[in-house]
Parts: structure tokens; C-alpha cells; sequence
């Protein structure tokens, strides 16, 4: 079988059936996995974990956008059966990465003990030492999954979600047993979970690039043969300018867990987070229908097949209007699913749901339209805008949460606002696309 070949529609038609049954066991793995959490390393570790893996999060957003771009070249390439070009790319990317992790690890190293990881995640309860080198093994297998995970790029771009999907689910539930092998067999230790739960993903993903290299994919698995660094360019231009995206929606997005780690305590996170996956839910199920659709808007708009673009865009609204009535029904119940959820004794401000609740909603509709931009290219604006985001964002995280006395509904607030003005702009930009009227940053 033919990599990238066969119906838009019907590829897209498969991977939501598949991906709604992942994703059902995947939000309950979830679900499940918090409460087992607190119960064995408690709130205040439990939000010291949530605040590393945010910031391991940044770092693994920084691969130059070389994900992102490789996702589009390859999707482009298996558009036009290029399996050639594909291959180049991919050998290409991943040594690109290899170098970029092995020069990751270098600089760490050199600037490993200067660092107080007790100070930057608000930790007293430990000590310099022992929490720094903890941090720095985490850090080591971070970096060899962040290598494997290239892998998702390929998937994505052959319009198989729903595999990443299962890959995902197979990382969770192994992620539940170990954690509860750990909550039955283990006093409460940070580190220990910390290390066992960053083997998990290194070792899923090591098995899943084995079996797909070998079978689906084994006519372009990476070669050395294959590494064409002018390729780079091409991948590195693009990726550039998703790199600057990324990082700029890591400032948005993933630093609140450090803001409010800082401006009050970890047990802090832990209540954002509670709040945070409880709403996930409606992102989870909304992903199932968006997810096959940016490589796929990428092989639409090469084959100028605008009609199909339209008739998605309009359905995946009419989806979203449905999931956002409701999140708005979970707002009213939010109190009472997280007595039954939790049942512990962590209480989520009414406000901070009602905070979460809208943003899924704006988020949910501003991705709508970034599929479609970022799957054919036309970043520049996303590029200038997710600058000026990450500029305002932290700043008025701490001006909400301390100078209006928001508290941590304050950081959540200050993220809604940044992501508005992009709900705006989005959709203009997608019409005039589509439309063919698309001039100047508009079409860049």
C-alpha cells in the first residue's frame, strides 16, 4: 500500500471513528491518572511535578519548527507520491535533530551546576543537589524521547492520527500501572515517579519507530545515504518561522504553571490543573474531529481542490458550536463532577472554571482555522501576532492575578485575552484564502 494515497474524506472518516474510542479510554486514563497521583506524592509534590513537565514542555517545543515544517513538506511529497523527496526529508530532519539533541545535552551539562531547580519550581522541601541532579536525568531521557517523537510528524503527515492516537493511549495506560504499582509498593517519592514516568514514553516510542520503520513506512525509513543538508534549508525556513510560533505559545500557554507556582505556592498548580484537565475533555473530543485535517488541508490546497476546504471548515464549525453548549453545561456542574472526581479535600474556585470553560471555547475555535493556516503555509501573520501575545501575557498574568486580586483565575484570564484577538483574525484570513483575495501578509 501506498503511503498518503486514497480519499481525503474517507481517510478523515476513519480516523475520527478510531480516534473517538482512543480518545474515550485516553481522557479516562486521564482522569484517572490525577487523583492516583495526589493520593501518592500529595498536592505540594504533585504541583511541583506539573510545574517541571510544563517546563520540559517549552523545551520540547524547541526543534526549530522542524516538526511542524516536516509535516508539510512530507504531506506535500506524499500529495504528489514523491516517496523520494519524503525519504530525503525525513533522513534529514531526524539528523538534524540528533545534532541539535547532542549540542542540547552539551550546554546542559556545562550549565548544570549553576542552576537551583529548588528555586525556579518554588520546591524548599528539597535539596539543591539531589533535586539537580534528579532534574538532570529527567532531562537526558527527555531528550532522547524528544528525538523518537519526530515519529508523530510522519504519522501526521500521512493523515493517521488516530495512530498517534493509539500511541498516546499505549503511553497513559502504561503511565496508570506503574503509578499505581508505585501508589501500592512505594513510599512517596518525587524522584522515583519522575524517572519512571519519563522512561514510559522513550520506551513506547522506541518500539513503535522499530515496528513502523520496518513495516508501513520502511521505504522511506531514515537513511544516511539519504541526509541532504540543503534539504534542511527548505525544512528550517519554514520551520523557523513555527519555531517563533511555538515558542512564543509556550509563553502563552505553558508558562502559567511557573507564574503561579511563584506568585503563590505549587498547591496552587495543582488546583489550576484539576480545572484545567477537567474542561481538556471538550478540547479531547474536539482534537478527534480536527486532528486528520491539517495534512490534509495541505493536500487539498495543493491539488486547489477549495471546495472540499469549505465544506470541512463549515462542518467543524457546526461541531464546535454543539461542544461549546456543552462546556457551558460544565461550567454549572463543574462543582459537583469535582466532589465526585477528586474526593479529596482541594477546592476549584467557581470562577477559575468559568475562566477554563471559555478558554477551551475561544482555543477550540481559534484552531479551527490555525489547521488551515499552518497546513498550507501562510504564517507570516500567526508569526507577528504570537510574538506580540507572548510579550503581553506573563505581564498580565501577574497584573490579573495580583494587582485585581484574580488570583490564579487572573493567569487563565490573562491567556484568554492574548488568544481573542486571534479569533478575529483567523477566520479573515482563512476566507481571504480561500477566496483567492489574499494579498500581502494575508497570503504569506
Amino acid at each position: 500500500m501506498r503511503i498518503g494515497t486514497g480519499s481525503r474524506t474517507e481517510k478523515a472518516k476513519k480516523n475520527i471513528i478510531v480516534l473517538f474510542v482512543i480518545h474515550f479510554f485516553n481522557f479516562l486514563a486521564l482522569m484517572a491518572l490525577v487523583p492516583l497521583t495526589i493520593r501518592y506524592l500529595g498536592e505540594n509534590q504533585y504541583g511541583i511535578w506539573l510545574t517541571l513537565s510544563s517546563v520540559f514542555m517549552w523545551l520540547g517545543n524547541l526543534d526549530f519548527g522542524i516538526g511542524n515544517g516536516l509535516r508539510n513538506k512530507l504531506a506535500e511529497s506524499f500529495a504528489r507520491e514523491d516517496y523520494q523527496s519524503a525519504k530525503k526529508y525525513l533522513s534529514t530532519a531526524y539528523a538534524v535533530f540528533a545534532i541539535g539533541i547532542f549540542g542540547s545535552l552539551l550546554i546542559y551539562l556545562v550549565i548544570h551546576p549553576f542552576i537551583n531547580w529548588v528555586f525556579i519550581l518554588n520546591a524548599g522541601i528539597f535539596d539543591v543537589k539531589s533535586l539537580n541532579n534528579f532534574v538532570l536525568i529527567v532531562f537526558v531521557l527527555f531528550t532522547f524521547q524528544f528525538l523518537l517523537r519526530l515519529l508523530t510528524s510522519l504519522i501526521n503527515a500521512d493523515q493517521k492520527p488516530a495512530l498517534n492516537g493509539f500511541i498516546t493511549l499505549c503511553i497513559n495506560l502504561s503511565t496508570i500501572i506503574i503509578v499505581y504499582l508505585l501508589y501500592l509498593f512505594s513510599k512517596s517519592s518525587l524522584y522515583i515517579y519522575g524517572i519512571a514516568i519519563s522512561i514510559i514514553p522513550f520506551t513506547v516510542l522506541l518500539i513503535a519507530s522499530f515496528i513502523l520503520f520496518r513495516g508501513r513506512y520502511k521505504q522511506i525509513s531514515p537513511s544516511i545515504k539519504y541526509i541532504d543538508l540543503k534539504s534542511s534549508r527548505s525544512l528550517v525556513s519554514l520551520g523557523m518561522q513555527f519555531f517563533i510560533i511555538q515558542i512564543s505559545a509556550l509563553v502563552v500557554f505553558a508558562t502559567d504553571n511557573l507564574i503561579i507556582t511563584h506568585l503563590y505556592d505549587p498547591s496552587q498548580v495543582t488546583i489550576y490543573n484539576i480545572a484545567h484537565k477537567y474542561f481538556f475533555f471538550i478540547t479531547l473530543i474536539f482534537n478527534v474531529f480536527l486532528s486528520p485535517f491539517w495534512s490534509a488541508f495541505t493536500d487539498a490546497f495543493v491539488k486547489n481542490d477549495f471546495q472540499w476546504i469549505k465544506q470541512v471548515v463549515k462542518r467543524l464549525v457546526q461541531i464546535w458550536t454543539l461542544l461549546s453548549s456543552i462546556t457551558i453545561v460544565m461550567i454549572f456542574a463543574s462543582d459537583f463532577i469535582y466532589k465526585i472526581w477528586i474526593r479529596e479535600s482541594i477546592v476549584v474556585p467557581f470562577s477559575l472554571s468559568v475562566a477554563m470553560g471559555i478558554f477551551m471555547i475561544i482555543s477550540n475555535w481559534n484552531n479551527i482555522f490555525a489547521f488551515f493556516i499552518n497546513g498550507v503555509g501562510k504564517i507570516r501573520l500567526q508569526f507577528y501576532f504570537s510574538i506580540f501575545a507572548a510579550v503581553i501575557n506573563i505581564p498580565l498574568s501577574i497584573y490579573l492575578a495580583k494587582g485585581l486580586n484574580m488570583g490564579i483565575t487572573g493567569v487563565i484570564t490573562a491567556t484568554i485575552i492574548c488568544i481573542g484577538f486571534a479569533s478575529i483574525w483567523a477566520p479573515i484570513q482563512y476566507k481571504k484564502i480561500i477566496s483567492g483575495t489574499a494579498k500581502g501578509i494575508w497570503n504569506k
